[in-house]
Order: C-alpha cells, then sequence, then structure tokens
C-alpha cells in the first residue's frame, strides 16, 4: 500500500440529501463533492469531510446490492467520531433527530463517550476527553 492509502466509508441512506443536511447541520461536515443526480432525482454520491476524515453517503439501490440500515434491520457498523466535546455534538446531533443508545459518559478507560443511532439507522460512536 502506498502512503497515500485511506479508507472513505459510504453510509447507504434512503435520502442522501437529507443526510447530507443532517451531517453538515449536525456534525459541522462539509459537503465538497456531489455527484449528477440518478435516474431518480437522488445524487448517486455525495462525499463530505470532516477535518482530517472523509465519508460518502449514497442512496439505497437493492438492486446494486446497497442497502441502508433500515433495508437490514439495523447497522452492522460503528462510526467513532473524536471530538473535543462529545456532549455537545450529541446534542446537536439529538436535536436533528438521532436517538440516544448509550448515554455519553465518562467511562473507567479513561474517556467520556456514548452513542447514537442518527434519524437513518448508522451508529455512531461520539468520544473525546473525560469531564
Amino acid at each position: 500500500m502506498t502512503p497515500n492509502t485511506h479508507i472513505c466509508p459510504r453510509l447507504i441512506v434512503p435520502d442522501p440529501d437529507r443526510a447530507s443536511a443532517f451531517y453538515q447541520d449536525a456534525l459541522g461536515a462539509e459537503e465538497v463533492f456531489r455527484a449528477p443526480l440518478s435516474d431518480d432525482g437522488r445524487p448517486s454520491v455525495v462525499h463530505h469531510r470532516i477535518g482530517g476524515s472523509s465519508f460518502r453517503v449514497s442512496p439505497a439501490v437493492s438492486s446494486w446490492g446497497w442497502l441502508s440500515p433500515g433495508d437490514l434491520g439495523g447497522s452492522a457498523v460503528l462510526l467513532e467520531i473524536e471530538v473535543d466535546d462529545p456532549d455537545a455534538v450529541g446534542e446537536r446531533m439529538i436535536a436533528h433527530g438521532a436517538e440516544v443508545v448509550v448515554p455519553i459518559e465518562n467511562r473507567s478507560y479513561g474517556k467520556r463517550s456514548g452513542r447514537v443511532r442518527d434519524p437513518f439507522g448508522h451508529l455512531w460512536i461520539i468520544t473525546g476527553g473525560l469531564r
């Protein structure tokens, strides 16, 4: 592998426009690229950046095997975001429609963390320094 190798997760969602707006509002994600609309009017991919990390959202397309957590009965992946203020990020996510799965609290392993499910079914661990 080259030093330029990186992983860019793609979150499959029912509505990429709505998901993109959520991630921008709740996480401060910056939209850096949007592919042209597909036949059904949804963008085929929207690329986002948060700090030095990036991720994409794409619509669920069952014929391609692209299934959202709702199609699968839940998320098989935990996305972890490390931030300066996990409480503020968690509160913003909840204010924009996420739900608490595990409350954000100081943990015995020296971090303050918790877990939320975003409105599209993806699970996020929000973690940071102790408070």
